[in-house]
């Protein structure tokens, strides 16, 4: 008998990534950093801590993460994948045994497709924010967040949860400030990768009395 072993690997967007370009995104538009917070606030008040049982319908919390993995993807491609048979796709020839790799700047910012697409407009995303879903994969797959069918990601409701609870923790325990001498963010990329090109640096104040 012969075994035969699979070796699966796969690059992904990085929670924390995704969260700091939507919070240097916000942070330049203030309007929509309050939006979200406010949003927050109606769900969850002011009382407890958000949980999970919250996420779902933290519609425009989840659309402000969806919209910085469209924006700002941590890997410029998605996992190679190999045609086992000649098809077409898009009306383009995929011959037999072609190695398949797709931009993911390229579809998520494809102006084709997305309306003002280097904006961050997180209200693009809130028709497919549904009460009952978590996952942000997008049924269309005008973006890659997560990749799709039998090699798509098998961590994208862990994923999504990860980055949302993170996202809404922040904005519900801090109130976030572009620092004292600066007008905005800088919302420049590193050239070989996803990440902005200088960390974020913002001021965050508790949004609730702190215990004694």
């Amino acid at each position: 008998m012969h075994a035969r072993q699979e070796l699966m690997f796969a690059t992904v967007d990085n929670p924390s990534n995704a969260v700091e370009w939507a919070l240097a995104e916000m942070l330049n538009q203030p309007e929509m950093l309050q939006k979200a917070t406010e949003k927050l606030d109606a769900v969850v008040g002011k009382d407890r801590l958000v949980q999970e049982s919250d996420l779902p319908r933290l519609k425009y919390v989840k659309a402000c993460v969806k919209e910085s993995f469209r924006l700002h993807p941590l890997a410029p491609f998605n996992v190679p994948h190999v045609s086992t048979q000649d098809t077409v796709v898009g009306g383009y020839l995929i011959p037999k045994g072609s190695h398949v790799i797709l931009s993911r700047p390229g579809l998520g910012r494809n102006p084709r497709i997305w309306e003002d697409p280097l904006k961050y407009k997180p209200e693009r995303h809130m028709k497919d924010m549904e009460d009952a879903r978590m996952d942000l994969n997008d049924p269309e797959l005008t973006m890659f967040s997560f990749s799709t069918g039998r090699r798509g990601c098998p961590g994208v409701l862990l994923g999504s949860t990860l980055t949302v609870m993170l996202l809404a923790r922040l904005l519900q325990c801090f109130s976030w400030k572009i620092p004292p001498g600066h007008s905005q963010i800088d919302l420049a990329e590193c050239e070989d990768a996803g990440f902005l090109s200088k960390p974020l640096v913002a001021v965050a104040e508790p949004r609730f009395p702190q215990p004694n």
